[in-house]
């Protein structure tokens, strides 16, 4: 496992962290003061805006859990990776890709999200 291996495990957690202190706390630790967060269906920037968003997406998705969809793949200090979202031990409702970029602290500065499958209603 590489070092960006957890840095995305944290990433996911964070996703599916609840507790709003909890979760503020580890946004702190793993994204940058300014990170750029977009996707098809958001675009802010900082680590307020993320936690909204993120806040949002637990509030549409209730009872869905983000999970890694497979191996990251990364070099330098940028990875991809595919996420599921949906109920544990079921077929994932939404498959994504997001491409992450840290800083030289190790940090996320940058998230660029897609969206490879979602319900169509």
């Amino acid at each position: 496992m590489s070092d960006f291996d957890s840095v995305i495990e944290r990433y996911l957690a964070i996703w599916n962290e609840t507790d709003p202190v909890a979760r503020r706390a580890a946004i702190g630790e793993t994204f940058a003061e300014g990170v750029r967060y977009v996707d098809p269906l958001a675009a802010v920037e900082g680590r307020d805006a993320l936690d909204a968003v993120i806040g949002a997406a637990q509030q549409q998705f209730a009872g869905l859990v983000f999970s890694s969809g497979g191996p990251v793949d990364a070099h330098h200090d940028q990875a991809r990776f595919t996420w599921h979202l949906g109920r544990p031990g079921e077929e994932p409702l939404v498959v994504g890709f997001d491409v992450a970029e840290r800083d030289a602290e190790g940090r996320i500065f940058q998230v660029l999200g897609f969206i490879d499958h979602a319900p169509t209603h």
